[in-house]
């Protein structure tokens, strides 16, 4: 069972998946097809498989470099901000 962080809650997909896929959707100009998916994996990304697996299947806690990887073929990279104090 993966570990749970209770400075990073989420049930079902983590949020990065959709992150990501958002990403993805705003790169190409509509919704994610799975020709898009091969697009990343010839970019230098991860198999399309598994990129699929995120957005259409059931992989819920992709890795960090992998999620990184993919967004990097298409040109991007991750970037930590300081988060919004809730009230």
């Amino acid at each position: 069972m993966a570990k749970l962080y209770s400075a990073y809650l989420f049930r079902g997909k983590d949020k990065a998946i959709d992150e990501l896929r958002t990403v993805v959707e705003d790169h190409f100009g509509h919704r994610v097809t799975k020709k898009d998916t091969k697009q990343i994996e010839l970019g230098g990304g991860p198999k399309s498989s598994t990129v699929n697996a995120w957005f259409f299947g059931k992989t819920q806690r992709p890795q960090s470099a992998t999620l990184e990887a993919a967004g990097r073929a298409l040109g991007f990279r991750r970037q930590w901000v300081k988060m919004k104090e809730e009230k």
